[in-house]
């Protein structure tokens, strides 16, 4: 594959060439440009840019060798500082992806690893600069031949992504695929691990979750239906219903608290695909850009939702928009219906997406390396 997004030290890439996120004077920063010159040899380096490069402007591209790296170059992009958008910070972003893989190609380079470029300390926002590296890169493939890897996570989002792992495997396990084919197939299909298989502590550690879940339940149902009318003491939390219905305050009047959200609801049962995710922006006071960016989905396409109340997009974008849009799942799932999709109970994408959805998780670019990570084709690369 010419092109994949990995967790990794950009560091330790085994590639010809990694790039570097420079500044325009011989100076070091911080994030990755300090890593890269510890890593390369600090003195050395710096003394190679101060002696034969010198000033380069932002959006330009220079190289050096790699010193102590793996990689036998190191191409350092002269990254833009973020001043909110308006300050030409695009363009010079994409120049440093142009002329960087174009000093690659030069120097007869196969293989290449881009950190992120910008969106570190220069104050990029992450999504924006994940969908430009994306256009530039693609850009690029259709005319050469190169491996290029995005390395995209620093410590603390691989420590993330080490976090969300376990629960995920648990969810995919347990809450759906498990589940489903046990209501379809019947519980006997599925026999108990024994301890000496592979994965017995994870299975063990899951079901004894699920218990604890189904005993709550039953608890909390218990508690909700129990009659005190004999004068027994309820046990701690209950609440009967009888006191329940008692409550007049305006804390306990679901139609002054919900009622208008409820009517609002209802004005929208029908609405098309395009009309309900309009509508639950507006409710969030998102703005659109805010959505297809977060979603890194192009705007050309999200201009088209928008602009055609009757446009159906493809399942991977309608799920896109759903993370861009900050939905719940309940909400998730009804956006997807109204384009005639669902959510399914044995579908691995599927349910990466609704365990992002449930926990409120909304990065795709996370999303995306636990989709490679789970075997499934990647949506950004």
């Amino acid at each position: 594959m010419p092109f994949k997004i990995v967790r990794n030290d950009i560091t330790k890439m085994n590639t010809e060439a990694i790039v570097n996120t420079a500044n325009d004077n011989p100076t070091v920063g911080t994030g990755c440009d300090s890593a890269v010159y510890k890593a390369a040899g600090y003195d050395e380096l710096l003394k190679y840019r101060e002696e034969k490069i010198g000033f380069v402007p932002e959006g330009g591209a220079f190289i050096t060798p790699g010193f102590h790296l793996k990689a036998k170059y190191i191409i350092h992009a002269v990254s833009p500082l973020y001043m909110g958008g308006d300050q030409g910070e695009e363009e010079k972003l994409r120049s440093c992806y142009r002329k960087s893989l174009q000093l690659a190609k030069e120097n007869g380079i196969k293989s290449i690893s881009f950190p992120l470029i910008s969106t570190g300390g220069f104050g990029y926002p992450k999504e924006e600069g994940m969908r430009i590296a994306v256009d530039e890169i693609h850009a690029f493939l259709l005319g050469n031949e190169m491996d290029i890897f995005l390395v995209v996570f620093d410590t603390k989002a691989t420590q993330l992504g080490e976090k969300i792992y376990p629960d995920l495997e648990a969810y995919i396990d347990h809450n759906y695929v498990k589940e489903a084919r046990e209501e379809e197939y019947g519980a006997a299909c599925f026999e108990a691990m024994r301890p000496s298989e592979p994965g017995y502590d994870r299975y063990l550690s899951n079901t004894r979750m699920i218990e604890r879940r189904t005993r709550r339940k039953a608890e909390a149902q218990r508690r909700e239906t129990a009659d005190f009318s004999n004068g027994a003491l309820p046990p701690a939390g209950a609440v009967p219903k009888a006191i329940k219905a008692s409550f007049t305050s305006p804390a306990f009047d679901f139609e002054e608290q919900h009622e208008s959200r409820l009517q609002e609801r209802i004005r929208h049962m029908s609405d098309t695909y395009s009309e309900y995710l309009m509508y639950l922006i507006k409710e969030r006071h998102m703005e659109n850009a805010e959505v297809w960016k977060r979603a890194i989905v192009d705007k050309k396409v999200f201009s088209k939702i928008k602009n055609n109340t009757n446009y159906h997009p493809n399942k991977l974008t309608a799920l896109c928009l759903c993370v861009g849009a900050k939905l719940n799942l309940d909400e998730s799932k009804d956006l997807l219906a109204r384009a005639g999709y669902a959510l399914s109970p044995c579908d691995k994408t599927d349910i990466i997406f609704s365990y992002f959805i449930e926990n409120e998780i909304y990065d795709m670019i996370e999303l995306d390396i636990q989709l490679e990570e789970h075997g499934l084709p990647c949506i950004i690369s």
